[in-house]
């Protein structure tokens, strides 16, 4: 699809809460770790992602993968994924963006303003959450 058919909005992913010290990143588009951040004390995480909204809605950019004609989504690379060799884990948290409600995603190309998703870093072992994560909150960024 040309880029011109796209409408451009920036989503934000939002991790909270991560668990501390360990390095959560976006996977880039040729599967690296892109932009690594590490919670000392809990604090959220925050990823800014740009994407592309085509007819359908259709989800296209960097950061956006496929799984089948109509499943995209975000990873997160996490522990030794995200560059940490020390790390006892080397995981990703799939975050999905083809169900976001077509409301939304008009408000976001009409006022300009980002989607905020918001995840739970945590497992319930208390260990990175990892696999497909549920979005728990969604919203226009202010």
């Amino acid at each position: 699809m040309a880029r011109a058919d796209q409408i451009p909005v920036r989503l934000r992913i939002v991790i909270d809460p991560p668990v501390p010290g360990v390095f959560h990143s976006l996977q880039s588009k040729d599967g690296h770790p892109l932009e690594v951040k590490v919670s000392r004390s809990g604090e959220p995480l925050e990823f800014d992602v740009p994407i592309g909204i085509g007819p359908g809605p259709k989800f296209f950019g960097d950061q956006v993968r496929r799984e089948g004609p109509e499943r995209r989504f975000v990873y997160i690379r996490i522990g030794q994924s995200a560059g940490d060799l020390s790390s006892p884990w080397t995981r990703r948290m799939k975050i999905d963006i083809h169900d976001l409600p077509q409301d939304l995603l008009d408000r976001a190309a009409e006022s300009g303003k980002s989607i905020a998703l918001t995840v739970n870093g945590v497992a319930k072992d208390g260990t990175p959450a990892c696999a497909t994560v549920k979005v728990t909150n969604r919203g226009l960024l202010d």
